[in-house]
């Protein structure tokens, strides 16, 4: 993806622009947070055209000196414009990747839901694996992790738990994580040291705001009830559980984990947006996107990305071919960037692929 000297003038130019409008006196309020925002969305890819258009500058300057009759400046500029040609083409694809249309929602807040899935008490645990390792990951990187509801199983872990996870660029880092992670290890319970393959399913949603989804209240079915917890037990005693059904599209969500009725009510409506929200938002790829799918990322929960290969202390990522042998610091956490870093760099390739060949 090749771009123009005249596209850098435009980019260079808009910056100058706002950066100027911002400037000026007696700005409303809104005018100026809308300007910020928009000088904000351009700095990187103007500091990025920048880059490209100094190394293109230096290269035809280079190039010149190559035919200096002075030998020794032809030597230095010669050797200087092999290191030019090594970093103009990063430069231009940094560029490139800059000008990708952008998702949305990449700069939201996520709602995480892990599920255990096949495996049974093994796949309760996993799921609780995977949850501790987007906490500390979340925590590693600064955002806020809380933790919205979550189902014990009785041998520990979860049976499902739902967060929201608050900060910079949350859902941009940790959109390819939804699907099936599969896991393979002797449980803890396995005498004759058996491996056994166990299953979770992650899905991550880009948290929304009330000005997204508008509900309307007879779309509505609320049910409260006294919550309860493992085996049946009595959490308190007043209805405070609450069961939202959204009637348009069957979507159900429980809230019980507050011993306040209003508190899960809010709870359980911050959900169900961010549900309604994303079904939107996947109603709306699919028309753009036609048949075509991403490499990476389809977003499907029923799509194995994923293996924790215990016995040989390694993750396997399928929908990239890579291995890496660094299970323990991907499941404690920081490990996992390595991973999301090749999965958008090869979302990026991918994306940059097809606009070459429109």
């Amino acid at each position: 993806m090749s771009i123009s000297s005249e596209r850098i003038a435009l980019i260079e130019a808009k910056k100058h622009e706002l950066s100027e409008a911002m400037s000026a006196g007696n700005l409303a309020p809104d005018d100026f947070v809308r300007l910020s925002k928009d000088y904000a969305a351009i700095e990187p890819v103007a500091a990025a055209a920048r880059e490209v258009r100094r190394l293109r500058a230096e290269r035809e300057s280079l190039a010149t000196m190559t035919k200096d009759a002075d030998e020794e400046l032809r030597a230095i500029a010669q050797e200087e414009l092999l290191e030019i040609e090594v970093k103009l083409p990063l430069a231009e694809r940094a560029l490139a990747v800059q000008l990708l249309p952008k998702d949305s929602a990449d700069e939201r807040a996520a709602m995480l839901e892990v599920r255990a899935g096949t495996g049974g008490d093994e796949a309760a645990l996993f799921a609780g694996d995977l949850l501790r390792m987007y906490q500390r990951f979340s925590e590693e990187r600064g955002w806020r992790f809380e933790l919205i509801s979550a189902s014990s199983a009785d041998v520990g872990g979860y049976k499902e738990a739902v967060a929201s996870i608050t900060g910079n660029g949350v859902f941009a880092r940790l959109k390819f994580e939804s699907g099936v992670h599969r896991v393979q290890r002797v449980p803890a319970t396995e005498s004759g040291g058996r491996i056994h393959t166990s299953a979770a399913t992650v899905a991550v949603l880009p948290e929304a705001e009330e000005v997204d989804v508008v509900i309307n209240d007879a779309d509505l079915r609320i049910d409260v009830y006294r919550s309860s917890g493992p085996g049946g037990q009595s959490v308190n005693t007043t209805d405070s559980a609450v069961r939202i059904t959204h009637l348009p599209t069957g979507l159900v969500v429980i809230q019980q984990d507050e011993k306040s009725q209003h508190k899960n009510k809010a709870k359980a409506l911050k959900v169900l947006r961010t549900r309604l929200y994303e079904l939107e938002r996947s109603r709306l790829a699919n028309e753009r996107a036609g048949t075509r799918k991403s490499m990476v990322g389809s977003g499907d929960r029923s799509e194995r990305i994923r293996t924790y290969n215990f016995p040989q202390g390694r993750v396997t990522d399928h929908r990239i071919n890579l291995t890496l042998h660094k299970l323990d610091a991907i499941l404690e956490g920081p490990g996992l960037n390595e991973l999301t870093e090749a999965l958008i760099a090869e979302d990026e390739a991918d994306r940059l692929a097809s606009l070459d060949e429109e």
